[in-house]
């Protein structure tokens, strides 16, 4: 099976395309968004693909769904039937960096949440976080759903302006490995987000 890191985040909207996109460019690996909802507003893929990494390194979707909510009720509104059998890791040579929808707890189906399908996939999962107000709960309790799932946690990567404390007791409280932050870039293209993950993270741990 290939060698595979599945991306998460402590919400929606946080960064975590941005920063799949530089961990996929970095390592050279394949990107994989298993459920894209809300296709009026483009598809995160396509947005990788603008962030650096090429279109032959992307795997498509397993569904495309054009409703922009959560997959399991998109799915509803698009009449479409997500099988969780389409969902397994797909086969390669290589690191492969999956992303997910929104947060660890997003249902895929009104039975199986994003948590589940990492349970079932067992490969190590990066924690996508924001430093503002409020990170602290959502990034604890991410944490502590993952753990119920056993599901081995890589580590905790944060996206914005320095918040040294809140960061500090995230990693402290939740016993993981700070791997990093990604700050807000005046411009982002992919020279920008290549340059700024080489900076702020060591991709030793990544592999």
């Amino acid at each position: 099976m290939n060698q595979a890191i599945v991306v998460t985040g402590t919400d929606t909207d946080i960064g975590k395309t941005v920063f799949a996109a530089g961990l996929t460019a970095a390592l050279g690996a394949r990107y994989w968004k298993p459920v894209q909802s809300g296709l009026a507003d483009g598809s995160d893929a396509a947005r990788v693909e603008a962030l650096g990494v090429p279109a032959d390194s992307i795997v498509p979707e397993a569904y495309r769904l054009a409703t922009p909510c959560s997959p399991h009720r998109a799915a509803e509104i698009d009449g479409v039937t997500i099988d969780p059998a389409r969902l397994g890791l797909p086969a390669g040579d290589g690191p492969l960096v999956v992303e997910g929808a929104g947060g660890v707890l997003v249902p895929v189906t009104r039975t199986l949440l994003f948590a589940d399908l990492f349970a079932q996939w067992r490969r190590p999962v990066v924690l996508v976080a924001r430093t503002g107000l409020g990170t602290i709960n959502h990034s604890l309790l991410s944490i502590e759903a993952l753990r119920a799932r056993d599901v081995p946690i890589l580590g905790v990567a944060f996206i914005g302006d320095p918040v040294e404390d809140s960061e500090a007791i995230i990693a402290d409280l939740g016993q993981v490995r700070r791997l990093g932050r990604l700050p807000l870039l005046s411009r982002l293209d992919a020279d920008t987000l290549a340059r700024a993950f080489r900076t702020h993270f060591d991709l030793e741990d990544f592999r």
